[in-house]
Formats: C-alpha cells, structure tokens, sequence
C-alpha cells in the first residue's frame, strides 16, 4: 500500500511540478521557430541576457499598479532575426494569437519574465507573459491588444 501512495505522489509531482516554480537556467521557456524551418530555444538566461524593459501599468486581470520586467517584444525579434509580418504567439494550453511585428515598437510590448519583481510559475501567468503598456495608450485598452496579452507564452512562431 506504501508503494502505491509513493507512486502516486511521484506522478503527481511529476505533472504538478510546473505549475509551482518559476523558470531555472538551462529549461526551455520559449521556443521561437522561424518560416524558413529554424528553431531557436531560450531560456531565461537567455531572455535576462538581452536588453531589460520595464512596464509599470495596470491591468484588467490584477489590481493595482503591477511592475513587469522581461525583454522588449521589438529586441526578442531582432535578436533571433524576424522579417516584418505576423507572429503567431502559442500558450501551454494551446491558445494562439496573432501579433503583427507592427507592434513591437519602443515603448510597446515586453515578454516579461518577472511580475513585482517575481518569477512567475505557470498558475501565475508564467513563466512568461506578453504585457502591452495599458496605461500609456488607450488602444491598448481594447479587446484587440487584451487578446494579444498572452500569458503563460511557450512558443512563437516568427516570419524569416
């Protein structure tokens, strides 16, 4: 009987385990494949090793101001060589949505990997989340840029 509740604490840490913790050097947190076949897998040394952006905002799923640091939409692009385009941005749980690269401006979107100075584990919108500067410009307040704040981010596919 011991054996059996062993076992099943096993398997359960096993599929829980990402939901808890945030990201650890050398674990793949996106995975960015281009048109032309090309895979590129970042982790968060990766993404901390590229320019840091700060957005202070506010937003419709959190209370109150909220600091969020990650990389630039505009510097993760550049950095793995997107062409101008549409970017399909991938969640854990298969959400997609379309980011045209017309977005990624500066100021504009950040990949946030730290939420108040936090990593974020996957219950938390994590390990990485793409944060528009709501309060800095009313378009994004809408539905439109609401739907391309993707949490939980795991994959993006870029055009080359």
């Amino acid at each position: 009987m011991k054996s059996v509740a062993l076992a099943l604490i096993l398997v359960a840490g096993t599929f829980l385990a990402p939901f808890g913790h945030g990201a650890e050097a050398g674990e793949e947190l996106l995975s960015v494949t281009g048109t032309d076949g090309s895979v590129i897998s970042l982790d968060i040394d990766d993404l901390t090793a590229l320019p840091v952006s700060e957005i202070r905002t506010t937003t419709i799923w959190t209370e109150g101001e909220q600091v969020f640091r990650g990389v630039a939409l505009r510097d993760l692009l550049d950095h793995v060589g997107a062409a101008d385009g549409m970017i399909t941005a991938i969640a854990v749980n298969d959400y997609l949505i379309d980011i045209p690269t017309s977005d990624a401006t500066k100021p504009g979107p950040v990949v946030a990997y730290l939420h108040n100075g936090e990593q974020m584990s996957i219950r938390d919108k994590g390990p990485l989340w793409v944060v528009y500067p709501y309060d800095d410009n009313p378009v994004y307040n809408t539905e439109e840029y609401y739907a391309r704040s993707i949490w939980q981010l795991i994959r993006l596919e870029v055009p080359k």
